[in-house]
């Protein structure tokens, strides 16, 4: 495992302006442990909880910017479809996410050919149109986001060791 450190005076601020920013102190240590790389060399380098907030991050990031035809477009599928990540979102408290994901994934078995195919700009605009069966899991994600994010930093509150150690 490699150690990933957080500087105390910098949790100490992020915490006082919100859930996200806290949040991020982790995510960005983590990422600057691993060279801002997630991949399979990287990941044998983290813990369970380290690569399921990354996973989470890049979930918030892909969804809050274009949903769940974006996320599957740009690659992400296998690691949050074909990995035990909703099971790891539930053990968090998470429950509403993992079904959510879990009713995603269906879609994500129908589809992830077409969504994952190379395509010009006007190509992949068009697969929100032709796939808007993804809308309402869209909708709920982000109707749903700020609950989740405000668990997740509960959640590394009360397991910081497993994320980082503070200096």
């Amino acid at each position: 495992m490699i150690e990933v450190k957080v500087k105390e005076s910098e949790l100490t601020t992020a915490a006082q302006a919100g859930v996200d920013e806290f949040i991020d102190v982790f995510v960005s240590a983590i990422n600057d442990a691993i060279g801002g790389a997630l991949n399979a060399e990287t990941m044998q380098l983290l813990n369970s909880d380290q690569i399921t907030l990354l996973g989470y991050s890049i979930l918030h990031e892909e969804v809050m910017d274009g949903g769940f035809v974006q996320l599957i477009h740009n690659g992400y599928g296998p690691f949050f479809f074909k990995n035990p990540f909703a099971i790891a979102m539930r053990t968090w408290g998470l429950t509403d996410l993992y079904r959510l994901i879990n009713k995603v994934h269906k879609l994500y078995n129908k589809y992830h050919e077409e969504i994952e195919a190379e395509c010009t700009d006007e190509e992949f605009m068009a697969l929100f149109e032709q796939y808007s069966e993804f809308d309402r899991f869209d909708d709920e994600f982000v109707e749903s986001e700020e609950l989740w994010t405000e668990i997740i930093a509960h959640y590394i509150d009360e397991h910081i060791s497993q994320f980082a150690i503070v200096e």
